[in-house]
């Protein structure tokens, strides 16, 4: 498991818990400090918080009354309200000749305890809210820094008087959306880019598996929607949610004890003491943006009050008896219109409309020995800022509790390095997933990648899955291994063709080359010649011109040779067959018609080829999928319909050979010219019935190579089968090859088959 990263967002309040089982001590603590003016502003500030909790013990019941003691940075908010006072009281140009006065309530969050503090501040008494007992009330606003829960029971009532309430708590768009309570006003600037700047900051240090951890309220859920929303938009995933308390948070959120210095917890020290002097982990003296926020709101009653006054022609404040001469509801429309620059310098408004979203420091607690610790501002987010540069953050000044140097990791699953995918992972959010490896031939170039990229078909992609490398051209060559055996077979072939055709002619006036007549026999030689030497057509580089003479010559030149085979085979079976002189077909054989099937044959096929060759030719190709890395240069057939008509066609051919051969297979012959031209053609068959299935089940090269094997095997074959028996007799057993030995040799063959 992989840590998670927790992301606090919570009211920071004390840890210190102490139990009170009487009330009334916790009441003569007092809960409100007046200081008198011409005019007094109020404020709602919790310097501490009263639990209740009841129980029933012994079927009696039992309320123990719990306080979270005072916290510095309250205590701070509360010296800001006074120092904001003390110094418009003493500026000449700001309310001059009116003096400032505060009435300061503690603010108890207990339910039924959130509306004390207004009906003191609107009643003067603590028990009976039903009508005033005081003689005046000089408070024309009110500031406070409550949520929008706590505004749902205190902004109904203060709206009954158009109360204005000026709040210092963060900007909360729903006070003013909802149109609820128009007599509040805001002085923190937007901070909508909030759950940007979360997310912003979980990306930079590349923490996508995170829990959060947010206080429960309107703000809250609306702060859970938005970083939802913005997490879901970067791809970082929420572990767990957990809603907690107020007071739980603020618990768990300190390690130490806090204490404030008072001149009675105190008694031996001067007077004029200074909470500098405090360790900044008791008291730090910078000043928070609540506390800075307070400061801004004294200034804005002010500034709305000092307008008006103006506007109004420096008219009394009070009365004869002092009393307050106007109401605070006369204050709304220099409240919603207050525009001012602070002593800091920093521009003020109070209309939402205007304001502008707040540019967020990034604080990191430094811990020092003896439990100090200094909050140091080590980076800013600012929405203004161009898109990619909203966040600065500086690394090196970061201090982990960890205790390393390195920032802590938090990922669900580790990133898929390049060469693989993510493939999530069922029932799990997006951020959990396996890394797959690419398929064959595509890359990943980058860490996790939702999909792999295929390569261009003239690239390749690497062993691992990474980059696209340039494929190699490549073709059966002359080079090749494989090119330098079948082009050495197709020339020893020739030669040996050739070579045999020399032997034949040497000896055209002997009775073996007679018998089977010569005319063919030099024809099928000639033929198995070509036949041999168009295979070389297929080897090398492929162009236009060769890739039509691949087909042309050899469909032209196998159908003269199968022709010839069949017209030999025809010739014996007439030969042996019409034995009655004059008739009609020996007249036929003498004149030599058998011959003639060569060129009605030829002219077949080459009609064939022409209808292919003006519909379809043949076109050179590349093939990029069958070899890995290699782009092969090919002849496209173009129209296999017509490469399987020239196929069938020869087939045909041979078959019809076959057919005649194998019927005259038991003529007297003194050599076996018949069934010699049956085994011819049965491996002629087999040849070319065992190369459709293989070539088509091959690609690249070897489907080209495939094909060479078929015309030379097939070729081979006719050559073999007809005339190494003629050559055998007529270099090793040349006494055969008289005209005695050839009539005994017939008769005795006639008497056998009688």
């Amino acid at each position: 498991m992989f840590p998670v990263i927790f992301v606090l967002l919570v009211l920071q309040l004390p840890p210190f818990v102490s139990n009170f089982t009487n009330e009334a001590c916790l009441r003569r603590r007092g809960t409100s400090v007046r200081k008198d003016g011409d005019v007094v502003i109020g404020g709602f500030l919790s310097l501490y918080t009263v639990l209740y909790f009841t129980a029933v013990i012994e079927l009696q019941p039992v309320k123990d009354v719990f306080t979270i003691q005072c916290m510095p940075n309250t205590y701070q908010n509360f010296l800001a309200l006074i120092f904001a006072i003390e110094e418009i009281n003493k500026n000449p140009h700001l309310l001059p000749n009116i003096s400032l006065g505060y009435e300061f309530h503690n603010f108890l969050y207990s339910h039924w305890k959130v509306l004390e503090s207004s009906l003191i501040l609107l009643t003067g008494q603590d028990e009976i809210p039903n009508y005033t007992c005081q003689r005046e009330n000089k408070c024309v606003a009110v500031l406070t820094g409550t949520a929008w829960a706590t505004s749902a029971h205190i902004g109904p009532l203060l709206e009954l008087y158009k109360f204005p309430q000026v709040t210092f708590g963060s900007f909360d768009p729903k006070l003013r959306d909802s149109g609820q309570f128009p007599s509040i006003y805001q002085v923190a600037p937007k901070d909508t880019s909030l759950a940007t700047g979360v997310a912003s900051l979980l990306l930079h240090f590349r923490w996508t598996w995170v829990g959060l951890a947010i206080t429960e309220g309107q703000k809250g859920l609306q702060f859970l929607s938005d970083i939802r929303a913005e997490m879901d938009r970067n791809s970082i995933c929420v572990a767990f949610v957990k809603m907690m308390t107020t007071t739980l948070m603020s618990y768990l959120s300190y390690t130490q004890q806090y204490d404030i210095l008072t001149r009675e917890t105190l008694p031996n020290c001067a007077p004029n003491i200074s909470l500098a002097w405090l360790p900044v982990n008791r008291f730090d003296m910078a000043l928070s943006d609540m506390s800075y926020n307070i400061y801004n709101a004294v200034y804005a009653v002010a500034h709305a009050l000092h307008r008006m006054l103006l506007q109004q022609g420096q008219m009394p404040l009070t009365g004869k008896r002092g009393e307050k001469v106007f109401s605070p509801w006369q204050l709304h429309p220099f409240l919603k219109n207050t525009q001012f620059r602070n002593p800091a310098g920093d521009q003020l408004n109070l209309d939402d409309k205007r304001k502008r979203n707040v540019e967020y420091d990034i604080l990191n607690y430094w811990n020092f020995p003896e439990g100090l610790r200094r909050k140091v501002k080590v980076g800013v987010f600012s929405s203004h800022a161009p898109l990619g540069q909203q966040l600065s953050l500086f690394e090196d000044l970061i201090e982990w509790s960890t205790e390393i140097s390195e920032s802590p990791h938090s990922v669900c699953s580790d990133s898929c390095r390049p060469g693989f995918r993510k493939t999530p992972q069922e029932g799990k959010p997006a951020c959990c997933f396996d890394c797959t490896p690419c398929p064959e031939n595509e890359i990943a170039n980058d860490t996790d990648m939702e999909t792999c990229v295929k390569c261009p078909n003239h690239q390749y992609a690497n062993t691992q899955r990474t980059h696209c490398l340039q494929k190699t051209v490549t073709f059966l060559a002359y080079e090749d291994p494989l090119g330098k055996v079948l082009a050495g077979s197709a020339l020893s072939l020739t030669v040996l063709t050739a070579a045999v055709l020399g032997l034949f002619v040497k000896h055209r006036d002997t009775p073996i080359v007679k018998a089977n007549n010569r005319g063919l026999s030099y024809t099928l030689l000639g033929a198995l010649t070509f036949c041999f030497l168009c295979s070389l057509l297929f080897i090398g580089r492929p162009n236009t011109a060769t890739c039509i003479l691949q087909q042309t010559t050899f469909g032209v030149g196998f159908t003269v040779a199968v022709s010839t085979v069949l017209a030999k085979t025809l010739t014996v079976v007439l030969a042996f067959k019409v034995t009655a002189p004059g008739r009609r077909v020996r007249q036929l054989l003498v004149s030599g018609a058998p011959n003639s099937i060569i060129p009605i044959c030829c002219l077949l096929q080459i009609t064939l080829c022409g209808i292919w060759m003006g519909t379809n030719p043949p076109f050179i190709d590349t093939d990029a999928q069958s070899e890995h890395g290699h782009i092969i240069i090919v002849c496209n057939k173009g129209s296999l319909a017509a490469f399987h008509c020239v196929l069938g066609y020869l087939g045909s051919l041979a078959l019809g050979s076959f057919t005649v051969a194998f019927l005259a297979r038991n003529l007297p012959d003194a050599f076996n010219k018949a069934k010699f031209l049956t085994f011819s053609t049965v491996v002629f068959c087999s040849v070319w019935l065992t190369f459709l299935p293989v070539y088509h089940s091959t690609k690249g090269k070897l489907m080209v190579a495939m094909e060479v094997f078929s015309i030379l095997a097939s070729s081979a074959g006719l050559l073999g089968c007809i005339f190494v028996p003629k050559c055998y007799v007529i270099l090793l057993r040349p006494e055969r090859n008289s005209l005695p030995k050839f009539r005994d040799k017939t008769h005795s063959g006639s008497r056998k088959s009688s």
